[in-house]
């Protein structure tokens, strides 16, 4: 039962560092730090979007729409944050 608690952990522990990266990287993007010009960026930057958006997506729907600000890798990480660190101790009696 631990090795699932584990597996689950590092699941969403993976998923909170890509989300970092993207949100930095969206950051850096923004405000012209990097170039999306360059291969490099773009390639990460197409990847890191490849990987978020389905899961993004569902969430748009059910936000509000907020034209210039996008709610919804704030509100997937704040579900990654609550899973991870609340509700899989929980489940698994670790806490």
């Amino acid at each position: 039962m631990l090795a699932i608690y584990d597996i689950l952990k590092l699941l969403l522990d993976v998923a909170f560092f890509i989300m970092i990266v993207h949100i930095i990287m969206s950051w850096l993007l923004n405000f012209g730090v990097l170039n999306y010009g360059q291969p490099t960026v773009r390639g990460i930057w197409d990847g890191l979007n490849r990987l978020l958006e389905p899961i993004y997506t569902p969430v748009r729907r059910i936000l509000p729409d907020t034209r210039p600000l996008d709610l919804a890798p704030l509100a997937v990480f704040i579900c990654i944050i609550v899973l991870r660190d609340i509700l899989l101790p929980t489940l698994f009696g670790l806490r």
